[in-house]
């Protein structure tokens, strides 16, 4: 009935994502991160030296520290350490008295805990939004996209997503920030939520430096990041395995930038030096 020992097991690497269907580019101008479930009890579950918890928590705290940096608010959720029977619900049929049965471990891990200036909402369901302000909290900052961490993710984590998606909220899972039972339930809840309600993401695609995608060695380096070899500047792109979701985030950044590129531009001449020509001349036509 209750949570059992969780095996040691590995994060997924950026390798093994699975293909969105969606390409919204994540913007950390219009985003929450929310750190979820990350309290004692529940991470207690993977014991001491699970590699899993071990990179997940590391990496909250960097993604923490980065986009703070970059005014980007903080939210948890935290189950309360005392939970009456009509507060549990059918909770207790499904998992027992939970957190209620060690109050004392109902703290946030310490590696990231909460500043004065993050918000702690009570969690009450499976779904961070359930009894709880965070829509309201996203509409007062204008802002339209939920960064996802935390546990577990096929359950809490991508129920919460689903809800973000339903109310017009874009939810991106942070594959190497999350973690799960076991391995099979953590891919699962990247292919339902990457095929249903949102984007996937690696923590290197946040935290690493943003590519100039108006520079010629900026594209190129977006084209390599996805492609099976590298290509010559006038070798056709398809050839090398371009995958179709990595045009329409090119495409999207562009559209940020102020210029207007479609995939029938594209097509004509499906080159580096092709696109990069495109790209100039856009450029020139706006100056």
């Amino acid at each position: 009935m209750t949570i059992r020992s969780i095996a040691h097991y590995s994060l997924p690497s950026a390798a093994e994502l699975p293909q969105d269907k969606v390409s919204w580019p994540f913007d950390p101008g219009r985003a929450v991160l929310l750190i979820h479930d990350m309290q004692d009890y529940f991470v207690d579950f993977y014991g001491d030296g699970n590699p899993a918890i071990i990179r997940c928590v590391d990496t909250i705290a960097r993604l923490k520290r980065h986009l703070k940096a970059q005014g980007v608010p903080v939210v948890y959720t935290a189950q309360p350490a005392v939970q009456s029977d009509a507060d549990r619900g059918l909770l207790n049929d499904m998992w027992g008295p939970g957190l209620t049965r060690k109050p004392e471990q109902a703290g946030i891990v310490a590696a990231f805990a909460p500043e004065a200036d993050d918000r702690v909402l009570t969690k009450w369901r499976y779904s961070a939004f359930y009894r709880a302000p965070l829509a309201e909290i996203l509409a007062e900052a204008g802002r339209d996209q939920l960064l996802i961490c935390g546990i577990y993710a096929h359950i809490g984590v991508m129920q919460t997503a689903v809800e973000a998606f339903m109310r017009g909220i874009k939810p991106f899972l942070v594959a190497d920030a999350i973690a799960d039972f076991t391995r099979d339930d953590h891919l699962a809840a990247l292919r339902y939520v990457a095929r249903n309600a949102g984007r996937t993401l690696h923590s290197d695609e946040i935290l690493a430096p943003p590519v100039d995608v108006l520079s010629k060695e900026g594209l190129r380096r977006t084209l390599l990041a996805s492609l099976d070899d590298e290509p010559g500047d006038d070798d056709v792109l398809m050839d090398f395995g371009l995958d179709s979701i990595v045009v329409m985030q090119l495409v999207d950044r562009w559209k940020a930038a102020g210029i207007d590129i479609g995939f029938a531009d594209l097509a004509v001449r499906p080159t580096i030096n092709g696109w990069w020509a495109l790209v100039q001349s856009k450029l020139a036509a706006a100056a």
